[in-house]
């Protein structure tokens, strides 16, 4: 706080532009600075945006505090005997060629890895994919957003031919008449859309909540759905079942628009009521009152998150949700759509440039050779100078562990903490030669590194970021780095440089990164070309796919046609399949895991701001009181959780609000109380999504008494 007001006269205040640097919504603020006498304070307030309208929740509010923690880290330091030292610029890249450099001549390009995060900047993410290949020409390049929504992303790929979070604009929510919420708790995660619910329910929409736990989200609802975790897939063929049955089926849609619906309908045919009401726990009332809200509803939209998505079939989950969406004909109109709720704040665009192991800009497929010479000709390199395909992000801490990855760049993001099985991936990280972390503070992986580069915070870094409804927003920096710190695009092209890689890494700014953005996504599936800073200040915004200059943003997907190229979209049977891991005599509990409202993943930020981490000050259990008692639980105890990957130590919290089969713990603590050292490594064929909703785990009191 010292620095944010420094040279402020009494009386006197002044504000600072910002964009919350938190969840997929993208609030807009003012960080407003007071010196009253010898009083210092700071307040921030909402500014008008298409997507929050003004409004801002708990942590936007309480953003600032973490960009001016005591904590920051402002300097490149080394480890030296288990002690931090502190350099200069030119020592620390000079110790990054010098490792790099050695490695990859003694053990091959792929000895390195890039590690990156969906909260980076487009113009960061960009620059990720093109460090990995063009400077470190490895294929090890993956990043957190692996873990948010690759099961949406690959689903909406499969399906439509194109992967953007939200098929229509927030602002049609009020107008819909049927909203059905699986897996997602918007009051928690992304408060400031609660509006567009609550005002589509006093408008008369029916709302349809699916999830194991009563939350601030299911209580909104007029349905609540309350199933065993990992039983999604049964759940939405018991769906499909009441609505072929009662016919509700939109057939000129599905004959005129869609494949795949003969066979899906032949697989719904197999299926029995009695049985998905015995799987998941529902009653089959609820399921046929669900099934017959939805189908009869002139206009509906289904929404994901991380509840449905976060599981070893949570791409099949989203594909038979999009069935749904695609036998009644409830897309492509005014209040009718899908959307996948983005979690981290660029999650959508971050996964659109180039750091997911697959991708090229534009959402261009590394494997595919028209992309790789249209991406190697922008970047001025020979294509086949380019890597090809990588491996997943938990899949690269094994490559860790296996001795296959021997240096590793980290960027914006914690994988100790945010990766499932966390001891092994810790186990891994110890092995590396060569760990280079570059953040904010000094979080837990950050402590493990051997070198770690001072990056900006949101106040600080200019760019461009994109909602969860496909919109591109500009934040624009309001202050100037602290210290040594550097943006991550500068620190990137820095390193580049000191690898003789510096001319294709020409960049003075954000905004000239973002024209070579423009111009490599150019006629790709996420297609940026026609939006510019200039416009996206003019308009507050603008939707892509914008192909050109003049063209405008496309709000409403699929209004005709979907993004295949016979402009169909495609239905796929899905089995109802049983979680990897079920309760059994020695692991009687499902465990399943989330956030919650003051905290923000790993909680590397939130925990550093004081009026955040005051709200929720350690990690904690949700457990049924019934459960409780059978394990001799007592409430407000220190409890012992374990699976078969670890144990954990948190504080019990009893609700009703839960199944007695089930237990809830959020994600935002590390060491003894990180979720993820007992969660489930276990991974989405698909989209190699990891099973961190379910699992089995025992528990037991820390003390017995």
């Amino acid at each position: 706080m010292t620095e944010l007001l420094a040279g402020l006269e009494a009386g006197t205040e002044r504000s600072l532009d910002a964009q919350c640097p938190f969840c997929s919504v993208q609030c807009k603020m003012q960080v407003v600075e007071k010196r009253v006498e010898e009083r210092k304070m700071a307040e921030t307030v909402g500014v008008y945006n298409p997507a929050s309208e003004g409004r801002l929740c708990i942590k936007g509010m309480n953003a600032y505090q973490h960009a001016f923690h005591p904590e920051r880290i402002r300097y490149p330091m080394k480890k030296v005997k288990d002690q931090w030292i502190r350099i200069d610029w030119p020592e620390a890249l000079e110790l990054v060629r010098e490792r790099f450099t050695s490695l990859q001549q003694a053990h091959g390009r792929d000895a390195l890895g890039v590690y990156g995060g969906g909260s980076l900047t487009n113009e960061s993410a960009y620059l990720l994919g093109k460090f990995a290949r063009v400077a470190l020409q490895t294929k090890y390049i993956d990043y957190n957003g692996r873990f948010c929504m690759s099961a949406a992303a690959a689903a909406g790929n499969q399906v439509f031919g194109i992967d953007r979070g939200l098929t229509n604009q927030l602002g049609e929510i009020p107008m819909t008449r049927c909203i059905v919420l699986v897996g997602t708790n918007v009051a928690e995660c992304q408060p400031t859309l609660m509006p567009y619910f609550a005002q589509a329910k006093e408008n008369g929409a029916v709302i349809i909540a699916i999830d194991p736990r009563v939350t601030a989200t299911t209580k909104m609802a007029d349905i609540h759905l309350k199933l065993k975790p990992g039983t999604d897939n049964a759940l939405v063929n018991g769906l499909l079942k009441v609505i072929f049955e009662e016919g509700h089926v939109d057939q000129a849609f599905v004959e005129q628009r869609t494949h795949g619906f003969v066979e899906l309908k032949e697989h719904i045919n197999s299926i029995n009521l009695e049985d998905v009401a015995a799987v998941t726990g529902v009653p089959l009332e609820q399921v046929r009152q669900a099934a017959r809200a939805y189908g009869r509803a002139e206009s509906g939209m289904v929404f994901t998150a991380r509840g449905v998505e976060q599981q070893v079939d949570g791409y099949k989950a989203v594909r038979n949700l999009l069935n749904l969406v695609l036998v009644t004909g409830k897309i492509g109109k005014p209040g009718s759509g899908y959307g996948a709720i983005t979690g981290q704040g660029n999650g959508q665009g971050g996964r659109e440039h180039g750091q997911k192991a697959d991708q090229l800009p534009g959402y261009r497929s590394i494997e595919n050779l028209e992309h790789r010479r249209y991406i190697a000709n922008v970047w001025g390199v020979e294509e086949k100078d380019l890597p090809g395909k990588g491996v997943s992000a938990y899949e690269m801490m094994e490559k860790v562990h296996q001795r296959e990855i021997k240096g590793l760049i980290v960027m914006g993001s914690n994988p100790v903490i945010s990766n499932p099985h966390a001891n092994f991936v810790e186990e891994g990280l110890k092995k590396l030669d060569f760990l280079v972390v570059a953040d904010m503070f000094m979080s837990e992986t950050a402590k493990m590194a051997d070198l770690l580069l001072p990056s900006s915070s949101f106040l600080e870094s200019e760019g461009t970021l994109t909602n969860l409804e496909g919109r591109v927003t500009l934040r624009r920096a309001s202050l100037p780095c602290p210290g040594d710190v550097q943006h991550d695009w500068q620190i990137l092209g820095a390193i580049a440089g000191v690898l003789g890689k510096g001319s294709f890494f020409p960049y003075s700014s954000a905004e000239e990164i973002f024209e070579e953005l423009r111009v490599a996504s150019r006629g790709g599936i996420a297609d940026y070309y026609g939006i510019t800073y200039e416009r996206i200040e003019r308009e507050n915004g603008v939707y892509w796919p914008c192909p050109s200059p003049d063209a405008p943003g496309k709000a409403r997907l699929f209004e005709e046609s979907f993004a295949h190229a016979d402009g169909k979209a495609v239905m796929l049977p899905v089995e109802s399949q049983v979680a990897k891991e079920s309760p059994s005599r020695d692991y009687p509990l499902y465990l399943t895991t989330g956030r919650v409202m003051t905290h923000y993943l790993t909680g590397v930020q939130t925990r550093r701001s004081y009026a955040l981490a005051a709200r929720n000050v350690e990690s904690y259990m949700e457990i049924h009181p019934k459960t409780a008692r059978k394990f001799r639980i007592e409430n407000e105890s220190l409890v012992k959780l374990e699976s078969k990957r670890g144990s954990i130590i948190v504080r019990s919290k009893f609700t009703t609000d839960i199944r007695e089969d089930t237990v809830f713990v959020p994600m935002h603590w590390g060491d003894l109380q990180n979720v993820n050292k007992i969660t489930h490594q276990a991974l989405d064929p698909h989209c190699k999504m990891p099973g961190f909703k379910v699992c089995a785990i025992k528990v037991s009191p820390l003390v017995n008494f």
